[in-house]
């Protein structure tokens, strides 16, 4: 009795398809990916990396599609996934789709801080500033030290008319990162 449920050719493929992208041959594991499939529909590695290179090579409908696929399969599997297909479809201009998916990799991660960043983003995207406010924040306790969520969360308090906020984001940044605080200075004419 095997002990793999797909049979010992699995891994030979899985392993091939390592061994092409080691190599720069992604023609060639998008081939290995694509046989893969054809056999085990609803594989999460093959169905992960065919999206992967699918992205890599610029083909977004496809990564979407890979993604979308990915998830519908193993919708519990990892909050990466869904992080990738909101990423993907973000990208896109899908914000009504990316919502969702952002929301659901932090469902299941709730630490996952580029899924909060990203659910920021897209809720600037789309004018809900007071809970983009809240993801910013979320991902700014993650991420204390990276100035790209602090960045953000000024900015929204601005388009939220609320310059006091914006301030003592800018105060903190001249803490640890000087240069996005002096940026976000001449950005908003507010001086901290």
């Amino acid at each position: 009795m095997s002990m793999n449920p797909r049979g010992w050719g699995y891994p030979v493929l899985k392993y091939a398809v390592m061994g092409w992208l080691l190599i720069a041959q992604d023609r060639r594991a998008l081939e290995l990916l694509d046989r893969m499939l054809s056999r085990w529909p609803d594989d999460a590695y093959a169905l992960a990396s065919r999206a992967h290179l699918r992205a890599q090579r610029g083909d977004r409908p496809g990564a979407v599609a890979d993604a979308q696929a990915l998830v519908a399969a193993h919708p519990a599997r990892s909050a990466a996934d869904w992080f990738n297909l909101a990423f993907l479809l973000e990208a896109d201009g899908r914000l009504q789709d990316a919502e969702p998916a952002f929301r659901r990799a932090v469902e299941i991660d709730d630490k996952l801080d580029r899924a909060w960043y990203g659910l920021g983003l897209v809720l600037i995207r789309l004018g809900r500033y007071d809970e983009a406010v809240k993801a910013l924040e979320r991902n700014t306790r993650l991420q204390p030290m990276s100035p790209y969520g602090w960045y953000q969360l000024a900015r929204v308090h601005m388009d939220r008319h609320a310059p006091d906020e914006a301030l003592k984001v800018i105060r903190h940044l001249k803490g640890f990162e000087p240069k996005v605080a002096a940026q976000l200075e001449r950005e908003t004419g507010l001086a901290a």
